[in-house]
């Protein structure tokens, strides 16, 4: 079996379900791509695709899908709570069975240029990708948004792009390619209102802050839902798993007065991370078996 390489594409498109469904589309025309779940969110104005095959047809498949965001996504009138710079905003390459770490960096270049090059966009390298310290991480990136990008890219030459055009492309902006192990995305809704309640918890929990290690948090505010959110990427499962990052948010919330209201997984969990969170009961609609990562492979013919 060749090796298999996992795409978790991040596009700044909630609500459309129309263009979701094309750039889904886009994805189920390159052959030997195995789209493995589609998870969209009305406030944070974002959906995440994820997708697994051959490093080749991995790269294709990204391709076509910014290239579809292109044509449908305009980031000059997108307003939505999650931080973005781009229509295509990040597209990490993740080793899964068989495949290195160094294979999946040499694909992020690939799938970089060609973005670069193909659709005029300024391409970003990160995490394992890039060999910068100060442009490593997405959130050195993304500091002070699309607009202070712009800037950093106009004045600094050390902030020009790994590929692309020197300035942000007109409605697409600016894409972060790169290749990272596998993480999870996880939410907590509380009952309250106020955002600033949901951002003073992330502050503290996150990492940068002192707080759990590997836990990137923001708190964000949905307002579809009457309600705030503490937004998190754990990065490192091992160091910091998903029950332990949810008792942190619950007992900061608690020290505010404020109650938790449900967990929420965004895209899919690897099968141990899963088996971790299972043992304590967390009040968390997704996180079920249909949201394994391997199960999921394996529901498509594919061995993880």
């Amino acid at each position: 079996m060749p090796p298999l390489v996992e795409c978790v594409a991040n596009v700044s498109e909630g609500r459309d379900l129309g263009v979701l469904d094309k750039l889904k589309t886009a994805l189920t025309t390159i052959q030997g791509v195995h789209v493995l779940d589609q998870h969209l969110d009305e406030d944070h104005h974002r959906c995440v695709l994820t997708f697994a095959g051959t490093d080749e047809s991995v790269g294709e498949a990204a391709v076509a899908v910014a290239a579809k965001a292109v044509e449908f996504i305009n980031l000059t009138r997108h307003v939505g709570r999650h931080p973005r710079i781009g229509a295509t905003d990040v597209v990490p390459m993740i080793p899964l069975a068989g495949a290195t770490m160094a294979q999946c960096v040499q694909l992020a270049r690939r799938v970089g240029a060609r973005i670069g090059e193909e659709l005029q966009i300024p391409v970003f390298l990160y995490e394992e990708a890039c060999d910068r310290s100060f442009r490593k991480k997405l959130e050195q990136i993304r500091n002070g948004g699309v607009e202070a990008l712009t800037r950093r890219m106009q004045t600094d030459p050390a902030w020009a792009p790994d590929f692309g055009p020197a300035r942000p492309h007109p409605t697409a902006g600016v894409t972060v390619v790169g290749a990272r192990y596998p993480l999870i995305a996880f939410n907590v809704t509380l009952e309250s209102q106020d955002v600033s309640v949901a951002r003073a918890i992330a502050a503290t929990i996150r990492a940068a802050h002192g707080g759990l290690p590997a836990v990137k948090a923001i708190g964000v505010e949905l307002k579809s839902r009457g309600c705030v959110q503490v937004s998190m990427n754990l990065t490192n499962y091992h160091r910091t798993p998903v029950h332990v990052a949810f008792e942190a948010v619950k007992k900061e919330a608690a020290n505010k007065g404020v109650a938790v209201a449900r967990g929420e997984l965004v895209g899919l969990i690897p099968q141990e991370a899963f088996a971790q969170a299972e043992r304590y009961d967390l009040p968390c609609d997704s996180l079920t078996r249909e949201h394994v990562l391997e199960h999921r492979l394996r529901q498509c013919g594919v061995e993880s």
